[in-house]
């Protein structure tokens, strides 16, 4: 397509937000663009080996469903563009609806009427030995939801201490580990009180070992590269180091939305998160949606993602039909709105 041309919805980053909001985009006939800034579209779900809490799927690969999903948002006619990476977006001027939207530094420019902002969010790892390795054999997790059922009677290391880790730790404890292993940097969590009590109530009739304050050093594997072997840990006050046999581990230190570009464009929360309407998903500049986990008080799951996805184009619908209304609806979203995810640093 001629750069000079314009489309009706630019969306972008391809995950399940954007592959969903794509669907809905090309079955009401919108000429779409979708802008992915890796090699193929899908996301951090390429990395889940299985999903098995997606509607329809007793088990499949993220691989598999996204796919699926890009057949079919091809089959519609959508324009799928990989190796576009976004890095500014600006309204090309006042007098009139259209943005333009640079990729790779300039490289390119498109032009849309409206845009879906889906660029997702990415867990905070710790960057240790064999985390990467571990997390391609999905033995290393970032998410209790997602994964804990995997691990039914088994023993579990979980890295962190703020709201997340102390919930998530109970969870697995009360749901499915035989054996919980909490560490935590410091000598004391980060997470409420209240969250801590329970915690430590909970220690004593579900099996969990609090050790603080203790940092994870390594993830050893099996020879065959499948299993973990063992852990590493390390005692931060004595240098002190432990083996700890586990069968997988469970890290919650934050996630980092892939926002950092938007600073200027739309308004943002303290951790980086986009500010929007919850009910239409709309941002602080008119015309411009958000969907999925780099918005204000995502689930972070797989499905709401591709929910959010769906909403923001029935919205888009309608804001083509009478843009003004919509631009009037942007000036009653809050300037900040309660900080509802955990901020990165709260491990």
């Amino acid at each position: 397509m001629p750069q000079n041309e314009i489309y009706d919805i630019a969306i972008i980053g391809a995950g399940p937000a954007g592959l969903s909001a794509a669907l809905y985009a090309g079955r009401d006939r919108h000429k779409t663009i979708l802008l992915e800034k890796a090699g193929i579209p899908g996301g951090q779900i390429l990395l889940t080996e299985r999903i098995e809490n997606y509607p329809g799927y007793e088990t499949i690969s993220g691989f598999e469903l996204i796919s699926k999903m890009q057949k079919q948002v091809e089959s519609l006619g959508v324009e799928i563009t990989t190796s576009s990476q976004v890095t500014a977006l600006h309204r090309r001027n006042e007098q009139d609806n259209v943005f333009e939207i640079q990729v790779n530094n300039g490289e390119k420019v498109y032009l849309a009427r409206t845009v879906i902002l889906s660029s997702g969010s990415d867990y905070r790892k710790l960057g240790v030995p064999g985390e990467d390795l571990m997390r391609k054999a999905t033995r290393v997790s970032y998410c209790a939801t997602c994964d804990g059922a995997f691990y039914k009677d088994k023993a579990v290391l979980t890295v962190g201490g703020g709201n997340t880790a102390v919930e998530d730790t109970i969870y697995l404890a009360e749901r499915f580990a035989k054996k919980t292993i909490l560490i935590h940097r410091r000598k004391e969590f980060r997470a409420e009180k209240v969250l801590v009590d329970e915690l430590y109530q909970k220690a004593k009739e579900h099996n969990i070992e609090i050790k603080l304050p203790y940092v994870l050093v390594e993830i050893v594997p099996t020879a065959d590269k499948n299993e973990i072997d063992h852990v590493v840990i390390e005692n931060v006050e004595t240098s002190k180091r432990e083996k700890i046999h586990v069968d997988g581990v469970f890290i919650f230190a934050g996630m980092t939305p892939n926002t950092a570009w938007l600073k200027e464009t739309v308004k943002l929360d303290e951790s980086g998160y986009i500010i929007c309407d919850p009910a239409t998903l709309q941002t602080t500049l008119p015309g411009v949606f958000v969907a999925g986990d780099c918005r204000v008080g995502a689930p972070m799951q797989l499905i709401t993602a591709c929910a959010d996805g769906v909403v923001a184009a029935l919205m888009i619908r309608d804001y083509l039909k009478n843009p003004a209304t919509w631009q009037q609806a942007a000036k009653r979203i809050p300037a900040r709105e309660p900080l509802t995810t955990p901020p990165c640093s709260e491990w």
